[in-house]
């Protein structure tokens, strides 16, 4: 039997120990005194899939701290093949001056787990590189849940402790400058592939550090894909290239996790290549394929509390910059003011997305945002100013099976009395329920949108079929 099978085995009773983590939550449960026992009582281990503390944990550590030490500090660890060929020769070097036996198999798992610490982000490493993976949720060190296929789903990895989640969490956040601690509890980020991370640590969270991460596809996902998954028909797409193409203002809404980004990437890949793109984002994770874009981002201020970019002043300095399309990756807050100022005056075919919960909470919520601005401007002015500036809503949902479906393409008329009109051109159907997988089709209504004028100047000739008009209606 090797030493790793040998040290795998004795991890039985030591995790069972009074001092332990799960001995510690368990007394706190029991004694009530606080709040925060009872949210630690809560928290369980997760299952193991092999060994986390012990024995094993003092042999990895031991080997992990002799191969920092003997690491050149100057070694450029961009360059990544080279650095892992080093750790290697150094990894096996290690083994052999301390007569350390191993499998080959037991030996190539022990070093990925050291190179990912080195190099990587730790136990996150193996999930990162899962293509199956869409979202990671770290609650504390020792719970871990991936999201697969629209469901939650607890794996079995975790981190040895509090302090080392909080290191792969300044790992992630110290390249981009941005920081975290107890003056700053929480932050928004990115990794390097563009894959979105936000990160919640004590004392605002009561569980320990939070670690969220949004993954986005190495090769972002295509039209052909998007109808392939049944998230859009090809009719709605035809119709949502022509509105792009036509230079219309386009607002994509939905909730959390509903695939609006996802679907700004593909109209945006719809834009011209000959015309000037600027985007403007918390954390860039647009993935645009033109040549000509400008990103900006915005920043969080210093630990003096100055120096923050807001997308506010981001969208009022894009105005600056000789844009043809501005692209904004969501509106939360007062920048709605200046987003429609632009839409307003000659830059069309400007995007941008918002959560919400239908088309005509999106008007609402945007008519809220533009009253945050601190304009006092009267209600009707507003409505106005977003009648005249959104052309279309395009409005998204994770539906109860996981799948993200656009269910509403709708349009903007414009003004009734003190009321904003719209007409539904596209609206989901949904005709059963197959396998726990949910059945129907975005449908068109029949109506033809009042800028067909705007398409038909672009040059753009669209066929009555995608409206509807003179087809029976198919599933």
């Amino acid at each position: 039997m090797s030493l790793l099978k040998r040290l795998e085995q004795g991890q039985g009773g030591a995790d069972k120990k009074p001092g332990s983590a799960g001995g510690s939550a368990t007394g706190g449960a029991r004694s009530g005194s606080s709040r925060l026992g009872g949210v630690q009582a809560r928290r369980v281990d997760a299952p193991q899939a092999g060994p986390q503390r012990g024995t094993y944990f003092d042999l990895k550590t031991r080997v992990q701290n002799r191969l920092l030490a003997e690491l050149d500090p100057s070694m450029d660890i961009t360059q990544t093949d080279e650095v892992r060929r080093t750790i290697w020769a150094l990894f096996e070097q290690i083994l052999h001056e301390e007569n350390i036996v191993l499998s080959k198999v037991e030996r190539q798992r022990l070093y990925e787990q050291i190179a990912a610490e080195i190099l990587g982000f730790g136990p996150l490493e193996p999930l990162l590189q899962d293509e199956s993976v869409t979202e990671i949720m770290v609650n504390g060190a020792k719970n871990i849940y991936v999201e697969r296929s629209g469901k939650i789903y607890r794996v079995p990895v975790s981190f040895e402790s509090d302090e080392h989640l909080m290191r792969i969490i300044e790992r992630i956040v110290a390249p981009l400058g941005r920081r975290i601690d107890e003056s700053s509890p929480y932050v928004d980020a990115r990794l390097p592939d563009g894959s979105r991370v936000n990160a919640v640590i004590p004392p605002i969270s009561l569980v320990g550090p939070v670690l969220t991460i949004r993954k986005f596809s190495k090769t972002p996902i295509t039209v052909e894909q998007l109808v392939q998954f049944g998230s859009v028909t090809k009719e709605a797409l035809v119709f949502l290239d022509a509105c792009v193409k036509a230079r219309l203002n386009i607002v994509i809404s939905g909730g959390t996790g509903s695939g609006k980004t996802t679907l700004l990437n593909i109209l945006s890949s719809f834009i011209p290549s000959d015309e000037r793109i600027i985007t403007i984002e918390n954390a860039a994770e647009l993935q645009l394929r033109q040549d000509h874009v400008v990103t900006l981002e915005s920043r969080p201020p210093n630990i003096e509390g100055r120096g923050e970019i807001t997308i506010r002043q981001l969208v009022i300095n894009s105005l600056r910059m000789r844009p043809d399309r501005i692209v904004v990756g969501e509106i939360r807050d007062e920048a709605a003011l200046d987003m429609l100022q632009a839409m307003n005056t000659g830059h069309d075919g400007s995007m941008t997305t918002l959560h919400s919960n239908s088309p005509r909470d999106t008007l609402s919520r945007l008519e809220t945002m533009t009253l945050m601005a601190g304009m006092e401007l009267p209600s009707r002015a507003i409505r106005e100013q977003i009648a005249s500036a959104i052309d279309l809503v395009v409005h998204q949902e994770r539906m109860r099976d996981g799948s993200r479906k656009v269910v509403y393409i709708t349009e903007v008329n414009g003004m009734e009395g003190d009321v904003i009109t719209t007409t539904d051109l596209f609206v989901f159907e949904q005709i059963g329920i197959e396998n726990g997988k949910i059945k129907g089709m975005l449908r068109p209504t029949g109506l033809r949108p009042k800028f067909m004028d705007r398409i038909e100047a672009a040059g753009i000739k669209l066929p009555p079929s995608i409206f509807g008009i003179g087809e029976r209606r198919r599933y």
